[in-house]
């Protein structure tokens, strides 16, 4: 066993921390006095989330500087497995004290150049963070748990009352949600979606950091390609939009599937659902979804129509103008209904709203 070392310049490196400026529960990171970035995937089942957080810390969380970037031209990275969180150490055998050790490092260096940019604020960020445990306890009050078989019930009859009314005092109403979000049931999968979205929000008032470690969860989902994953789309955007004041931090994470065209039209309605509720989260990536008004897929269309409305874009009225005649239908999920509504339709509910805006500037 040995102390970790950065792979990139062969030093000890100090026990990754989680930063104040971000949520309980997220990765702990560090940093190399060469100036590379760690995160520490603690289980070593999320190691997508790792690189993407070392990648976001690396650029001083200039989300748009990180989706820029090119691995190699940009930045390289390595990861350093078999790390115990608990002990700070290497172990490779991979058993320490009777545990189990399958934890990863995940290491980005940023090329001189792009360093220069970010690494005093890199370098500031996480000196002056703590180093302890902030996840606060999760508070429990009385009441009973639900079944699987109830919670099943209750969304498929969309009656959240009583899931709501238990979330605060069963944690294992979170996990019994996530499975339905796996549905081939569009409007049930939804409705899982919507329900999830709820009760993140209200367990989110006492642990924010539970909330945390869900949408990290969701995340890895989205990664694994061999995964169903409109479902997790749904629920990320349900979560963020109720909760953006917390959560906000992961909508970059949403960025990166705008440039997969197999998953461009679940990662455009996840937006669209935040966007409705905090459009201001939005306003400075405008110009990604003027592009794909004239996108092949019907969904991206509508969708990303419904974001530019929400967003007043005026910038965008021309290319949504286009689309008026566009009789392609969308499904709109609101309240636990599915609408089927035409692009035109849509389009000319967006002018509507950037007008109003317009009017009100």
């Amino acid at each position: 066993m040995e102390r970790p070392k950065c792979p990139f310049c062969g030093l000890e490196i100090e026990r990754p921390k989680e930063l104040d400026s971000r949520m309980p529960g997220e990765m702990p990171v560090g940093r190399c006095s060469c100036g590379a970035v760690y995160a520490a995937d603690e289980a070593g089942h999320s190691l997508g989330i790792a690189q993407l957080d070392a990648l976001l810390i690396s650029c001083n969380m200039d989300a748009d500087l990180a989706w820029g970037l090119i691995p190699e031209d940009d930045y390289i990275e390595k990861i350093v497995e078999k790390y115990d969180f608990v002990k700070h150490l290497i172990v490779p055998g991979g058993v320490l004290e009777g545990r189990r050790i399958r934890g990863a490092l995940f290491f980005i260096r940023l090329h001189d150049d792009v360093q220069e940019v970010t690494s005093e604020g890199v370098k500031k960020r996480i000196k002056d963070s703590g180093n302890k445990r902030a996840e606060r306890p999760y508070k429990r009050v009385s009441g009973g748990s639900l079944s699987k078989s109830d919670i099943e019930e209750l969304v498929s009859k969309f009656d959240l009352g009583p899931i709501l009314e238990s979330a605060p005092a069963d944690r294992k109403i979170i996990k019994n949600l996530q499975r339905l979000l796996y549905s081939g049931d569009d409007l049930y999968r939804k409705r899982a979606a919507d329900a999830l979205g709820q009760v993140a929000s209200i367990i989110a008032e006492e642990d924010p950091g539970t909330i945390s470690k869900l949408l990290q969860r969701l995340l890895t989902a989205l990664a694994d390609t061999a995964a169903f994953t409109w479902g997790a789309f749904e629920a990320v955007g349900e979560i963020i939009s109720r909760r953006p004041e917390l959560f906000s931090g992961y909508i970059p994470y949403l960025y990166e599937y705008l440039q997969q065209d197999t998953n461009r039209g679940p990662a455009v309605d996840s937006l669209s659902r935040i966007a409705r509720k905090s459009p201001q989260l939005l306003k400075k990536v405008t110009f990604r979804f003027i592009s794909f008004l004239k996108d092949p897929d019907p969904l991206v269309r509508g969708y990303s129509t419904r974001i530019l409305g929400s967003l007043g874009a005026a910038e965008a009225e021309k290319e949504i103008r286009n689309l008026i005649e566009d009789q392609n239908m969308v499904p709109i999920y609101e309240n636990g209904r599915i609408q089927e509504i035409k692009i035109g339709q849509i389009a000319f509910e967006a002018l509507e709203k950037i007008g109003r805006k317009a009017k009100d500037v």
